[in-house]
């Protein structure tokens, strides 16, 4: 595939808060549920007990490429915490956003996700949330669920509303 089409590079799991990621091969997506496997589809994510507007979150390949470009810091795609590793899409501009992954998985991007102190912690790599701003990633929910591949194309959609979705970080 065309380095240049928006594609799914990894998937990433961890059954517990701080456990380790783990990439899959293929991962089925729940509506209104998230990744089955994922810590947070079975409420046991350091965050779960937060109200949430996403199932599941998403990173550019680029950025943590440009992490290791700019600071010298080489960081897995695992360590991001982010269960979709994406290439050839800007996450930012996905808010609002309706996507396809593989073209019957649908999607709907609701926020930036910053990176935070929290992701130090459990990476143990100082620094990280200021050398990932403006690039944490995107939350997104899953409108219709389905399983998911590396090498998917993410198909973007129509915008929607902008009174249907949340800015906000």
């Amino acid at each position: 595939m065309e380095p240049s089409v928006p594609r799914i590079e990894a998937i990433y799991l961890a059954p517990l808060a701080r456990a380790p990621m783990t990439i899959v091969s293929e991962a089925t997506l729940v509506a209104g549920r998230g990744i089955v496997g994922d810590r947070y589809f079975d409420q046991a994510g350091t965050f779960s007990d937060w109200p949430l507007d996403h199932e599941f979150t998403l990173v550019e390949a680029e950025a943590i490429e440009a992490v290791a470009s700019e600071y010298g810091i080489v960081l897995a795609p695992g360590e991001t915490r982010r269960g979709v590793v994406t290439r050839g899409v800007a996450l930012n501009a996905l808010v609002g956003r309706r996507f396809q992954i593989g073209g019957l998985v649908l999607c709907e991007g609701t926020r930036l996700c910053p990176p935070c102190a929290h992701l130090e912690v459990v990476t143990g790599k100082g620094g990280l949330a200021r050398m990932l701003a403006g690039r944490g990633g995107l939350r997104a929910r899953i409108l219709t669920g389905g399983v998911i591949r590396p090498g998917d194309e993410l198909i973007l959609l129509a915008p929607i509303p902008v009174a249907a979705y949340n800015t906000k970080q």
